[in-house]
Parts: C-alpha cells; sequence; structure tokens
C-alpha cells in the first residue's frame, strides 16, 4: 500500500510539473497571460501593404508567447504581394517581429508574371506594376539567356535613340525585339548577336533614306533584311 501512495506521489508530481508546460506549448495558458501585444517590423519596405502585413500576423500573435507557430506566420507572411523574403521571430516578453525584403521588379515576364533583380518571378496578380518595365518572356528555364540578350540589344539601340521594350524566345528559340518607336524585329534562331549587330550597324542609313516610320524588320535572311514601313504595305529588301 505504501508503495502504491509513493508511486501515486510521483505521479501527481510528474504531472504538476510537465501539465503546465505542455499547456503553454499548447496555448492552453499562453495566448491568455503571455500575448505577443507589440508588431515590430526591422526593415524598411515600400510596396508592401502595412495593413496587410499587420492583419496577416495578428491571428498568429494570439496564440501568446509560447505557442506562436513561426514556421506558419513567415509562410503567411512570404506569400503576400511584393514579399521576396521573410523571417519571423518573437522577442521577449510581448513582441513578433519580422523582418522581410522586398522584390525590387527588373521586367515583365509573358502575361502574368514579374521578373525581380534577383532573377526571380513572382505573380504580378494585385499588383501594381510600374508601366516602365519592359516585357520580357520565354521557357522559365531560360530566363538568364533572355535577360542578357535584352540587356545587349539594350546597349545596342540606345546610342541610336531607341530603347528595347520588348524581348521573347519562343519555344523553338527564335528571338523577337519590339523597340519604342512600336517597330518589331524578328531576329530568329540563329546567329542572333551578328544579325543584330548588323542591322543595328546599318539602321541609320535605312532610316535616313525613308519618311515612313519603320513598322517591322525580319533579320532572318542570309544576307540583308526584309523591311516594312509603316505608311507602306510594300516589304524592302535591304543588303547588309
Amino acid at each position: 500500500m505504501n508503495a502504491l501512495l509513493r508511486l501515486l506521489g510521483w505521479l501527481l508530481a510528474v504531472a504538476l510539473v510537465v501539465l503546465p508546460v505542455v499547456g503553454l506549448l499548447n496555448g492552453w495558458v499562453g495566448a491568455e497571460h503571455w500575448p505577443l501585444s507589440k508588431l515590430r517590423a526591422t526593415a524598411q519596405f515600400q510596396r508592401v501593404d502595412e495593413t496587410l502585413l499587420r492583419d496577416t500576423l495578428m491571428p498568429f500573435a494570439r496564440q501568446g508567447y509560447f505557442a506562436v507557430d513561426l514556421d506558419a506566420a513567415r509562410a503567411a507572411v512570404a506569400a503576400l504581394p511584393w514579399v521576396e523574403h521573410a523571417e519571423v521571430r518573437k522577442r521577449w516578453p510581448d513582441v513578433l517581429e519580422v523582418h522581410l525584403a522586398e522584390h525590387v521588379p527588373f521586367a515583365r515576364w509573358d502575361d502574368n508574371q514579374l521578373l525581380s533583380e534577383q532573377g526571380r518571378l513572382f505573380p504580378a496578380a494585385n499588383i501594381d506594376v510600374p508601366a516602365e518595365l519592359p516585357l520580357l518572356g520565354g521557357p522559365e528555364t531560360r530566363i538568364d539567356e533572355v535577360v542578357e540578350l535584352y540587356n545587349e540589344t539594350r546597349a545596342m539601340f540606345a546610342p541610336l535613340g531607341l530603347e528595347v521594350r520588348e524581348a521573347r524566345l519562343d519555344p523553338r528559340g527564335s528571338w523577337t525585339l519590339r523597340l519604342d518607336n512600336g517597330a518589331e524585329v524578328i531576329v530568329g534562331r540563329h546567329e542572333a548577336r551578328g544579325r543584330l549587330n548588323r542591322f543595328v550597324r546599318l539602321l541609320p542609313q535605312l532610316l535616313a533614306q525613308q519618311a515612313q516610320v519603320l513598322a517591322r524588320a525580319d533579320l532572318r535572311y542570309t544576307n540583308g533584311f526584309a523591311l516594312v514601313w509603316a505608311d507602306s504595305r510594300e516589304n524592302h529588301e535591304s543588303q547588309g
């Protein structure tokens, strides 16, 4: 009997220690007595909606210091528009701290995504997309190639006072550009840089010979280009 009483007493003592700990971890006590009443952002941000950020974190703060699910809170913040990376921590006794990095947009990508300066795609839904961003497109596995050619062609056309507004690579590997004057430049799949260099070198002369605005240039010719002018339906082939 004495042994049984000692066993019961030992079990009761263990329960008195374990149950409060379990209660804290599950929020039974923590949410009531150790609430997270302060939200602290440790990084500046411009595009992330502050109200939306606060509303996203509020349900996690209510869980209390000991019960808050930091991984779930981080995932919820990371899913917000413009957020590239997020970290969520708790600081004793009542602070929920969030550190986030925003996407810095480099270009639009196809119809429904944006490309960040870090080379990452993120959804454009519910985002006020800056109008000055160029439009790029192609297979997502070839983002680096598209960005590289866009940067090269932007440098090529800039001395002529022209800006590359679109650069696309289709699934067959064919390149197409569009300039800020509306001209479409069909480059094709082969020797893209060589064709573009030759075209840019001759373009001032070609433009000087015509009063019309260039509408399209097809560079997929061995020794020249097929040009279409906006005010004429005739095609003109110029030798390179």
